[in-house]
């Protein structure tokens, strides 16, 4: 049987939380401000992951509006207690600066698919939060704790009290049980136990290059606990040149035949400018437990890019196109950003999405944006749209996004006296040296009728906007119009968490590729769109063909 090549889940799915229940793995990984919220794949042989569900799906359970970029749904735990799943998370409202408004909840489902219950408020002491069943029954509740005044350290522990799902809050003493090591930083708690010890693997040394894996035990759940010997467990850090980098984050899973296997976040590099296009994905290690009671990463700490599980991955699945219809809805590979309630941005219509035009694409509250994940280092998009816009403050169009401040977009809008044009746009983080380019580049003048296709092509780190006329020199049973390049070759490095925001850290999702439409005149022009294609492609220019 061939190994698999990580990762697992490619693509911006971060802080993975793994759960095995009879011969079902499933997966639960951060989805930040995109809605719906939490990422939960099953997978039959740890090889072959399909998504099931997004289970925070109402205004009740989860409103992001007004969440900053990489805010949101953090780091997920999903647990079974023998009777229900479990699910806790954490929504972020502030991240930057030297407090973090953060709020955890707990929901719970009897089936994965749900339906899963309105939230259990649990408190806002920091971010990152879990939940333990012990074999007497008690619930126990994990959560990083910070500290604002840094005495001495910002990530102040991992702190514990016990969870009541009769009353519906946490209850009793709480103590932080463990303050982490000398690489500092430390999140991500979840705990176990295996031979009368509990384990508490933890994340350490933030989410980038230095990321790590961390784990400690005790006899007694509130500690002390012990640092494992050969801490960390796992991480790249020492390994510039290994395959998967910001190793750290993890989570643990035994198989039916008793092995244990680690699930990790990862990232993967491009370039000599070192930036991971897709974001932070899940990869998966094998590990074994020792005769010391202690585990450890088999050929670790620096992970494997190959490894051995009970299945073998689809690969041709893997590089299917993707051509999307609307007939039957929306298809679940597509978010949007934030709001709870998509009626206000989209509608299926005749077969065709129809997307309302809101706010900048920028926007921080609401806007129109329906994309999927960039999930291969090279692909192409394409679709059509049909839109009429009035003026230059109403456009509709292809976007390669990442966040407010770095993003591509080639919109059809009108100049100020009402004549359609294509406009490519780019915000200001975009451009290599972080100044907005104005004007953007020549816009290019189309009829005031008619439908137009739009495309891009990203190859590694250059991506390239084509659009065409629908209809344009074409007759019955003949191809249609070749697409003619608009714009510049744009760096498509810059949709990264590398340079996400401001600054070059702090940002923590990845590239999506959709559809858009604004109308910041307030007057809900609207965008039809026919069809979405999304068409992974293997290009030399890559560095990792997966």
């Amino acid at each position: 049987m061939p190994p698999l090549r990580n990762p697992i889940l490619p693509g911006f799915n971060p802080d993975p939380s793994v759960l095995r229940v009879n011969d079902d793995y499933y997966i639960a990984t951060s989805t930040f401000e995109w809605f719906p919220g939490v990422q939960i794949h099953h997978s039959k042989d740890l090889a072959n992951w399909e998504l099931v569900t997004r289970p925070l799906t109402r205004k009740s359970q989860l409103d992001m509006r007004g969440d900053p970029d990489s805010c949101g749904v953090w780091a997920p735990c999903l647990t079974h207690d023998g009777d229900k799943f479990w699910l806790v998370y954490t929504d972020v409202k502030r991240k930057d600066g030297s407090m973090k408004d953060a709020h955890n909840y707990i929901v719970h489902a009897s089936a994965i698919e749900g339906p899963w219950s309105d939230p259990i408020y649990a408190n806002s002491s920091g971010f990152d939060p879990s939940l333990f069943h012990d074999d007497d029954g008690r619930k126990w509740f994990i959560n990083m704790i910070q500290d604002h005044r840094r005495r001495p350290r910002y990530f102040a522990g991992i702190r514990m009290q016990e969870f009541s799902p009769s009353e519906g809050k946490l209850v009793g003493p709480m103590k932080t049980i463990f303050h982490g090591t000398e690489l500092d930083l430390v999140e991500g708690p979840h705990l176990y136990k295996r031979n009368g010890w509990y384990y508490l693997l933890t994340a350490e040394a933030g989410t980038a290059y230095e990321h790590a894996c961390t784990l400690a035990r005790s006899r007694d759940i509130w500690g002390q606990y012990e640092v494992h010997p050969q801490n960390p467990i796992l991480s790249s850090a020492d390994a510039p040149f290994a395959a998967l980098q910001r190793a750290g984050h993890g989570d643990i899973v035994d198989t039916p035949d008793g092995k244990t296997y680690l699930v990790h976040l990862c990232g993967r590099p491009m370039t000599q400018k070192r930036r991971c296009v897709l974001g932070r994905e899940t990869a998966i290690q094998e590990a074994y437990w020792s005769d010391d009671d202690w585990l450890y990463v088999k050929g670790g700490p620096v992970p494997s890019l190959h490894v051995e599980v009970p299945g073998t991955p689809d690969e041709n699945r893997y590089w299917a196109e993707q051509r999307y219809t609307f007939d039957q809805g929306l298809h679940k590979d597509f978010q949007w950003l934030r709001t709870p309630e998509p009626e206000r941005i989209l509608a299926i219509e005749g077969g065709k999405l129809v997307l309302t035009g809101r706010e900048s694409i920028g926007s921080w509250f609401e806007q129109s944006l329906v994309a999927r994940r960039q999930q291969h280092f090279s692909y192409d998009a394409e679709t059509v749209v049909d839109f009429s816009p009035e003026d230059e403050r109403q456009f509709a169009g292809l976007t390669a996004y990442y966040c407010r401040y770095n993003f591509f977009y080639l919109a059809v809008t009108a100049h100020s006296d009402g004549k359609r044009e294509l406009q490519v746009m780019c915000s200001e983080a975009s451009w290599p040296d972080g100044k907005l380019r104005m004007p953007f580049p020549d816009p290019v003048p189309i009829p005031d009728e008619g439908k137009v296709r739009l495309a891009l092509t990203v190859r590694s780190d250059k991506l390239q906007f084509y659009y065409a006329m629908e209809g344009e020199g074409e007759r019955e049973g003949e191809e249609k119009a070749e697409l003619k390049k608009i714009g510049p070759v744009l760096d498509a490095t810059v949709l990264s968490d590398e340079c996400g925001g401001h600054q070059a850290h702090g940002s923590f999702t990845g590239a999506f590729v959709g559809l858009a439409c604004s109308d910041v005149n307030g007057t809900a022009k609207q965008a039809k769109f026919d069809y979405f294609v999304y068409r992974p492609v293997q290009d030399k220019s890559d560095r990792y063909v997966v």
